[in-house]
């Protein structure tokens, strides 16, 4: 009998799949909406996506070869945040700005924090950030050879039409991942299918602020203005690529839901009453720095434990 006791740490079950294949599903996933940017904006959205995931994968492994740790780079962790930050970039920002915010993101919200699974942000978002925060004129000049002037949401936001199938298509001014509303859903379609990411979070995130706009964006339950509002910015690469993020997302089922309906609602704050047009990037790192508390507060009880007493 006491052959077929084993005394061991947990986990006691394992699952074959591995941190490096979720990580290449999300750079496949990744793969419409970099092609995309790069036939949109031209060489220059492709010279800086692969600065970036340059900056991003050297950064890690000369960290790491520095700190003598085993290099982790093979998982692709760092490759998917040098590339969500590339598509989270201005095609007309210059190369410097793409070394920076990958050095940012790899060095300072990742590494320092212990690496992958350690972080409290999301890496690239978190860069993102920094580079508005530190270059807002940059960050915010989205002029280039293909699109001059104001990006579609500045323009909803000024209360001027807007052309939502060109928003749909992608052949607007913007970030060189967030135009096509159609290649960013075809990698979350991937995704689900893939069983890496459900609609939890996403679902949750969406409809939120849909209710959001609807009621406090003073045009009521409008289609065409709902419509815009979701074609335009980063909300769909936000909802389905950066807030289901393993790592700074809640682990709870419960807390997933109200995670997403605080993305939601931050989301319509900053859209709706901000000086700016975007706020997914902002919306997604306050809520990351919410989930320990949302999983404080959405932790299911022990069995046994929490039940009244007669």
């Amino acid at each position: 009998m006491s052959n077929l006791m084993k005394v061991s740490s947990n986990p006691h079950i394992r699952s074959k799949v591995t941190s490096g294949n979720i990580m290449l599903a999300v750079v496949i996933a990744l793969l419409p909406a970099a092609g995309f940017g790069i036939y949109n904006f031209g060489l220059d959205a492709l010279i800086l996506i692969l600065i970036t995931v340059a900056t991003t994968v050297l950064t890690e492994y000369l960290y790491e070869k520095l700190m003598h740790k085993k290099v982790t780079t093979g998982d692709f962790s760092a490759v998917v945040t040098g590339l969500l930050l590339a598509l989270n970039l201005p095609p007309a920002a210059p190369w410097w700005i793409a070394v920076i915010g990958g050095v940012f993101a790899i060095l300072v919200v990742k590494m320092l924090f212990g690496g992958l699974g350690q972080n409290f942000m999301n890496p690239a978002l978190g860069a993102r950030c920094f580079l508005l925060i530190s270059y807002t004129s940059i960050m915010c000049n989205f002029d280039c050879d293909a699109y001059t002037g104001p990006t579609p949401l500045a323009s909803l936001k000024a209360g001027e039409s807007v052309n939502i199938l060109d928003m749909v298509i992608g052949k607007t001014a913007g970030t060189i991942g967030e135009t096509s509303m159609i290649a960013i859903v075809i990698g979350a379609c991937l995704l689900i299918l893939l069983g890496v990411i459900d609609l939890k979070i996403s679902g949750s995130y969406i409809v939120t602020f849909v209710i959001f706009i609807s009621l406090f964006g003073g045009h009521g339950f409008d289609p065409a203005y709902i419509s815009a509002h979701l074609s335009g910015g980063g909300l769909m690469l936000g909802a389905f690529f950066m807030a289901t993020d393993y790592v700074t997302r809640p682990i709870t089922s419960k807390g997933q839901y109200v995670y997403g309906v605080i993305l939601g609602i931050l989301t319509g704050i900053f859209r709706i009453f901000g000086p700016s047009a975007e706020g997914v990037s902002y919306a997604i790192i306050l809520g990351n720095l919410l989930v320990p508390l949302i999983e404080k507060l959405t932790m299911p009880v022990a069995f046994g434990k929490g039940g009244k007493r007669a």
